[in-house]
C-alpha cells in the first residue's frame, strides 16, 4: 500500500476483453482526480478490444498471448515478471478470464484483486447468473476481493447487491450486475489509492474511513 507522500498509488491492470471495468475505473479516477496512476494495462488475448480503448487513452499496454506458453505455470511466471518491470502497488483483474496459479498469488500476496458476478461467498466460479437465477435467491450482485490461492474465496473488501426481479433473464440479470461493478470497482480502487484498505492475514480485510461497504443498487 502507498503512502500518500510517496506518490500516486501504482496498479497494473489485466484484461481479457473489453475491459469494461477497466474503463470506468479509469475514467473514474482522472475525473476524481485520485493519487492513481495506471502504470500498464496487460492482455492475454491479443485482439481483445479494451487494448484499443487504453491506448486512445495514452495508456501503456502489453500482450502475453498465454497461447505461446506450454503450461498455465510458465505464462504465469512470464506474467508476473512482466508486471514486477512496473513496480505496482496492486494488481487489478477487470475481466481477466485465467486462473491464476498458486505461485502467482502468492507472488502478489495481498496485493491481488478481482471482481466476481456474485456475492459471494455464493456462486463461485461461474454461470453465476444462471446458477442465482435457479436457486431462486432475491438478490444477486458482485464483490470486489483479494485474491487467494482458493477460487473466489479470498477476503472481502465490498459488496454491490441487486434486487432479482421476477422477470428477470440471464441477460437482464447479467447486464444489472454488471452496472454494479461498474459502480463498486471503482469505488474500491478509489480507497485503494487512497490508502483506506489493509489487508491482513489474520484479521481479513479493514477499510478506513469509509460510511458503507455495501452497496444496494436500485434498478
Amino acid at each position: 500500500m502507498t503512502h500518500p507522500d510517496a506518490g500516486p498509488c501504482r496498479f497494473v491492470v489485466l484484461i481479457s476483453g473489453r475491459g469494461s471495468n477497466m474503463q470506468h475505473i479509469v475514467e473514474r479516477a482522472r475525473l476524481g482526480g485520485w493519487p492513481a496512476s495506471f502504470v500498464q494495462i496487460i492482455s492475454n488475448e491479443p485482439d481483445a478490444p479494451g487494448l484499443a480503448w487504453a491506448q486512445a487513452q495514452g495508456l501503456p499496454t502489453d500482450v502475453l498471448a498465454h497461447r505461446d506458453f506450454s503450461s498455465r505455470e510458465a505464462f504465469d511466471l512470464a506474467l508476473a515478471d512482466r508486471i514486477d518491470e512496473h513496480a505496482p502497488d496492486y494488481v487489478l483483474l477487470a475481466g481477466f478470464m485465467r486462473i491464476l496459479s498458486p505461485a502467482f498469488v502468492q507472488r502478489f500476496r495481498n496485493r491481488l484483486i478481482n471482481i466476481h458476478p456474485s456475492l459471494l461467498p455464493a456462486f463461485p466460479g461461474l454461470k453465476t447468473h444462471e446458477r442465482a437465477l435457479q436457486a431462486g435467491v432475491g438478490w444477486h450482485g458482485c464483490t470486489v476481493h483479494v485474491v487467494t490461492d482458493e477460487l473466489d474465496h479470498g477476503p472481502i473488501i465490498a459488496q454491490a447487491a441487486v434486487a432479482v426481479r421476477s422477470d428477470d433473464s440471464v441477460a437482464s440479470l447479467r447486464n444489472a450486475v454488471l452496472q454494479a461493478e461498474h459502480e463498486l470497482y471503482p469505488l474500491v480502487v478509489q480507497w485503494l489509492a487512497n490508502g483506506q484498505v489493509k489487508v491482513n492475514d489474520s484479521a481479513g480485510v479493514t477499510v478506513s474511513s469509509v460510511a458503507q461497504r455495501h452497496l444496494w443498487i436500485n434498478r
